[in-house]
């Protein structure tokens, strides 16, 4: 087997497995939760540890991964901890305040403990010129295993979902045979701290309009099944997966072609126009439709360039997980403040007013992107130009000669 294939390989097999993984065990965990008599405090105390474990988890996994001699041994760990937390969801037995606590912070932890080492080793087996369309392809195959966990989890008991939660974290182990330490860190890396990280003005940069989107994000989700009832909710978050999962590659391809900033821009304002409509007729089903499109048209943006591709570029020739670590956490957030402030702020606040400011303060967040450093190579971007260039000046002999 080639080196690329191999790399390939692994990078799907370690961060599809878990991703999508981590969002069938989230199912089964509210499948419990709902099922049982626990008060609304409690459902949100839940939500918290799962938050709290899968955040804390994140952060001291990317300072541990350099501490490993390789990180094969410490993604072997972390895949071992998932599938122990996953046969804990049938042995636990009785649905007790302590049982669902312990699940919900070991899912987190299950979770977040090894994300930014392989999401590191993604970065350290790309190159900027290619990582945008090799993240592309995992997304699309992430929407793809989500979509059919989600067909599963409707029909599935705890049992059942047990085995499956086990039996699909074990498929992640194929992984482990297909990095070789030499391949998997050839050289010594720098490993910034947190700190130092924070100070960067490009990453700075970066980070708050991804602050900005994950923060404004949450909300559509709470008015849309306030409005709408939780029947079109459902309907919606599949067409916009299927939207963002196709988009996706479009964006991957273009981002390592046309750079990530403007592939970036191009998708805020696509959102901010949605958020704007919205603001306008905020009950009127046409409407959601068309944010439907534009916000899976940006989410497919999104998703490639926040998730894998900005923070690896970024890192240049420094270890990339404490990057990745703290570039996940805005999304970590937003998940967590829909479940549990989302609902209270769309109770108290009229939708008008909601997508009014959403709009307004995504349009604000594309300033920090101005000022911010292209981080695909400008070699790259150059070719392109010349090529282009090229093209015409061809086509403008044709036409006179």
């Amino acid at each position: 087997m080639g080196i690329r294939t191999k790399i390939a390989l692994v990078n799907i097999i370690l961060i599809v497995n878990v991703f999508v993984w981590y969002t069938y065990a989230s199912a089964v965990l509210k499948k419990i939760v709902d099922e049982s008599v626990f008060n609304s405090f409690e459902t949100l105390m839940f939500y918290t540890v799962s938050f709290c474990g899968a955040v804390v988890s994140m952060l001291i996994g990317a300072f541990l991964v350099n501490k490993f001699l390789n990180r094969n041994r410490f993604l072997l760990v972390w895949t071992l901890i998932g599938m122990g937390s996953s046969i804990l969801t049938f042995l636990l037995g009785t649905t007790t305040i302590i049982n669902v606590s312990i699940l919900s912070f070991l899912f987190g932890v299950s979770f977040g403990l090894g994300l930014p080492a392989s999401m590191g080793y993604f970065a350290d087996s790309t190159v900027p010129e290619n990582r945008a369309r090799f993240g592309a392809i995992m997304l699309l195959a992430m929407f793809l295993g989500m979509f059919s966990f989600r067909l599963v989890i409707t029909t599935s008991n705890v049992v059942t979902d047990s085995l499956i939660l086990v039996c699909w974290r074990a498929v992640g182990l194929v992984a482990f045979p297909f990095i070789d330490r030499q391949e998997e860190r050839t050289k010594e890396k720098a490993s910034p701290s947190f700190v130092s990280i924070l100070r960067e003005r490009s990453f700075v940069l970066y980070l708050i309009p991804w602050i900005v989107f994950s923060l404004v994000n949450y909300l559509s989700w709470t008015i849309l099944d306030k409005v709408h009832g939780g029947e079109f909710v459902y309907s919606f978050a599949l067409a916009e997966n299927v939207v963002a999962g196709l988009f996706a590659l479009v964006a991957g391809f273009t981002s390592d072609v046309i750079g990530r900033k403007r592939t970036l821009v191009f998708g805020f304002i696509m959102l901010g126009l949605g958020y704007a409509i919205l603001g306008i007729y905020p009950s009127n089903i046409l409407a959601w439709y068309f944010y439907t499109l534009v916000d899976g048209v940006a989410w497919g943006i999104i998703y490639v360039i926040f998730w894998f591709t900005l923070w690896g570029d970024l890192a240049h020739e420094k270890s990339s997980e404490k990057y990745y670590a703290l570039g996940i956490l805005p999304y970590s957030l937003s998940s967590f403040l829909r479940v549990t402030v989302g609902p209270v702020i769309t109770s108290t606040v009229s939708e008008y007013a909601i997508f009014s400011l959403a709009a307004f303060f995504l349009f604000l967040a594309v300033l920090p992107l101005m000022y911010a450093p292209e981080t695909l190579p400008e070699k790259r971007i150059r070719e392109r130009e010349l090529k282009i260039y090229v093209e015409k000046a061809k086509k403008v002999k044709e036409k006179y000669a």
